[in-house]
């Protein structure tokens, strides 16, 4: 008897905790992503494709003289209009790179993401890759 007791208690401790986490999850998931979906059946598209982003990018001076590379990896919010709302980096490299990948996002025009032929607000991931030649 005692065993199962304790077996009840274990289950019971663990569906509380487990609980806590998704209701936690999903907390923080409206908050951040207030509206927009992850996926759409036809995702959002730079109009002019990563070319036009690649163009509005200014390696920064110190990034070059400190030989920084690496890819910056963000998520932009993209609305209905093909609007950029908002960019926020989810691993970046420093020395200016950050900064200048969410502005040339910021500064992009997309094509908007679209569900059954209706345009529809989503999280969109990139990574831009800096490079020194």
């Amino acid at each position: 008897m005692r065993s199962k007791s304790k077996i009840l208690f274990l289950f019971s401790f663990l569906l509380i905790l487990l609980s806590s986490f998704v209701s936690r999850t999903y907390a923080i998931n409206e908050k951040d992503g207030g509206g927009y979906l992850a996926f759409a059946e036809q995702m959002p598209q730079p109009i002019g494709g990563l070319a036009a982003i690649y163009k509005k990018i200014t390696y920064p001076e110190i990034a070059k003289q400190a030989g920084v590379e690496g890819k910056v990896y963000v998520v932009a919010f993209i609305d209905e209009n093909g609007t950029v709302n908002d960019v926020k980096v989810l691993k970046g490299i420093g020395a200016g790179c950050d900064e200048a990948a969410v502005n040339a996002i910021k500064a992009t025009k997309f094509k908007p993401a679209k569900n059954k032929g209706k345009p529809v607000k989503v999280k969109f991931s990139l990574a831009i890759t800096f490079k020194l030649k």
